[in-house]
């Protein structure tokens, strides 16, 4: 296992254990968050390593872990984050996947839209979108790869989605990828207002109740995601 620094302990970015099966792309990492004030307090070649990790570092921020390690190449990365969220919810977890698994989404927020990423490994190298969504989800928020809410869209709809109108599809697709409506209206060069109303639209299309605010937030993208015909 990779010992921390004194530096890494007097920086004062978030704590992060890497779970990574490629040294090379564990290694590269590594490097890239500590030359931005990330602590990197532990680096891990598998599932089981990862879980022993975390008990073993109880003040960990964030986890970033890939989805495919060993010994089957399959879910292994995705257990080990559903169980960490579980088991450690004050711990956030950023899975990284080489292609869309689109499934792999839906059972990451299936507990909750807070503390949670998913990302594709190409964003790795876009270095300052890369750590503004690990700081996101260390922070507490949420963060969903564009690429995966695109073809989220386009394989999972359910009858209450299908009466969103073009643009409140938009809109969601947007929220899924963990933005407020600050920065949906942003990314749609629309007013906060426009925004504000095509989300009450949504909720109300979607039948999400009278519940706070948030919480139909949440509700809402875990429909997006899943395409169930239940809220």
């Amino acid at each position: 296992m990779h010992s921390v620094s004194s530096t890494q302990e007097q920086a004062a970015g978030p704590r992060v254990i890497i779970a990574e099966d490629s040294v090379l792309l564990r290694s590269g990492m590594a490097r890239l968050l500590e030359d931005s004030g990330v602590r990197i307090v532990d680096q891990v070649g598998d599932a089981e390593a990862l879980l022993a990790s975390v008990e073993e570092h109880p003040d960990v921020d964030l986890c970033l872990v890939d989805i495919r390690m060993p010994p089957t190449f399959s879910e292994e990365g995705i257990q080990a984050g559903v169980r960490i969220r579980r088991e450690h919810p004050e711990v956030a977890v950023l899975l990284l996947s080489q292609h869309v698994v689109s499934r792999y989404a839906a059972d990451l927020l299936g507990g909750g839209s807070t503390k949670v990423g998913y990302l594709l490994k190409d964003r790795v190298a876009d270095i300052d979108e890369f750590l503004a969504v690990l700081k996101r989800v260390a922070g507490g928020g949420a963060a969903i790869d564009p690429e995966v809410v695109t073809q989220l869209l386009s394989r999972r709809r359910d009858s209450a989605l299908e009466r969103l109108s073009p643009r409140e599809a938009e809109v969601l697709g947007v929220m899924a990828e963990g933005l407020n409506n600050a920065g949906i209206a942003a990314r749609l060069t629309v007013t906060e207002r426009a925004v504000e109303k095509h989300i009450r639209s949504i909720f109300t299309k979607l039948d999400l109740g009278q519940d706070d605010h948030d919480h139909r937030r949440v509700q809402a993208v875990l429909r997006y995601l899943r395409g169930s015909d239940q809220p």
